[in-house]
């Protein structure tokens, strides 16, 4: 049994998701820490104070405690304004661990998490594993000056790469990334995908789940979800269904899940006013809805209504969402970029498609749209492949045994 620290300073299990701060990392930290407690270990998941009304621990399952880490006025803070109130988190952590608890290994996400880990191994000793979800300069190439994280984070990045005792790449794009980017070591680079969680994602009948969102039953359905940031690439969807219409003579309704809040408020949500926006100039409000967030527990009902799950970002790290939308049997259509890539099989599972190409994009959702026994052979090969290869179970494995090496070495044989 191992005693673990995971650190993710803005993006916490516990949090509702689909805004602009609230996304895969969430769910990546909930699902590892959940399944490693499950293999028999105890972890603290330590995540900043963002409400006043938040205790200082939540048990989260058994196994898991969550440690709200006053760091800054505790309401909401864009992450990247959070750089500031490090310090103030390194700080409560080193205290809490001269308090409370002694750990084998530190798991930080992003890279002021490995701020804190970094700390941690220095006072404390405690080796750490990183799992940096996005980087610096990738974020930079493809953002420009909309990028506004301060100019700090490549620096710190690179320091991380080289002091951390282990890199915890999602994709092989994110292993090449590291090392052309950050001279990473590649003995010290271990490649672990994200995952699902069977028992929370599995096919519902489709009439069902349209009957339970009191969706038309016979229309053609695209589903979007997630975070609702302009470089997730909803607007190439959008910009597709007139493509859809004007070249094609296909109708769909595009359903998009994400924002702040529920009600999908465009003043909450600018992304949501922007895509509007979009809509209206391209005649196309009539086939768009925006749903707002939605629940975890929701989710499954969603990805079950839809025909077709569509995600196409300027560049992705992972992506978690085609794995659930997989898992519930649909086919998928994602950019050829990043970890998408790796877990949407072309002409298996689904279609790649080059990234802000809403002409592309068209093309292949017409040949999914016209042919609905080939949407189930994707469907249910997608099904196969997710359960085969991307299960939480799966990477928390691997996760324990990466774990297991920079902590006690001479458990390595063992675990292997």
């Amino acid at each position: 049994m191992m005693r673990i620290a995971m650190i993710s300073e803005h993006a916490s299990p516990l949090a509702w998701l689909g805004g602009a701060d609230s996304g895969g990392q969430n769910v990546y930290v909930g699902q590892i820490a959940k399944h490693l407690a499950a293999r028999g270990h105890r972890v603290d998941v330590f995540t900043r104070r963002d409400n006043a009304d938040l205790p200082e621990q939540m048990a989260c399952g058994r196994g898991v405690r969550v440690v709200h880490v006053p760091a800054g006025p505790p309401a909401p803070i864009r992450k990247e304004d959070l750089l500031p109130y490090m310090d103030e988190f390194s700080q409560f952590v080193r205290d809490f661990c001269d308090r409370q608890a002694e750990y084998d290994v530190v798991h930080a996400n992003f890279f002021m998490s490995a701020m804190v880990a970094s700390d941690m191994r220095r006072s404390c000793g405690v080796p750490y594993v990183v799992t940096f979800h996005a980087l610096g300069r990738v974020r930079r190439l493809h953002q420009g000056a909309a990028d506004e994280f301060p100019a700090e984070r490549l620096q710190i990045e690179e320091a991380v790469v080289a002091e951390a005792d282990r890199i915890i790449a999602e994709c092989p794009q994110d292993v090449a990334d590291l090392v052309e980017h950050y001279g990473a070591d590649s003995k010290k680079l271990t490649m672990i995908p994200c995952g699902f969680d069977p028992e929370e994602f599995w096919p519902l009948p489709r009439a069902r789940a349209r009957q339970l969102l009191e969706w038309n039953p016979k229309e053609p359905v695209i589903l979007q979800l997630g975070r609702m940031v302009k470089r997730k690439g909803v607007e190439t969807v959008i910009r597709a269904l007139a493509h859809l219409r004007d070249e094609h003579g296909l109708r769909a309704r595009l359903a998009v899940v994400g924002g702040e809040s529920r009600d999908a408020d465009p003043a909450k949500t600018p992304e949501i006013a922007r895509l509007q926006s979009i809509c209206r100039e391209l005649r196309v409000t009539d086939q768009v809805t925006f749903v707002g967030s939605r629940g975890r527990g929701e989710l499954r009902t969603y990805y079950s209504a839809a025909d077709i799950f569509v995600t196409t970002p300027w560049y992705e790290p992972f992506g978690i969402t085609p794995l659930e939308a997989m898992a519930c049997g649909l086919p998928v259509v994602g950019s050829n970029v990043g970890g998408i890539k790796m877990t949407v099989a072309d002409g298996e599972t689904g279609y790649l498609v080059p990234p802000r190409d809403p002409a592309a994009l068209a093309d292949r959702l017409a040949m999914l749209l016209k042919h609905p026994r080939l949407r189930e052979q994707f469907g249910a090969a997608g099904r196969r492949r997710v359960n085969l290869l991307f299960t939480w179970e799966r990477v928390a494995a691997a996760v324990e045994n990466v774990y297991a090496e920079v902590a006690h070495p001479a458990l390595r044989e063992v675990h292997t």
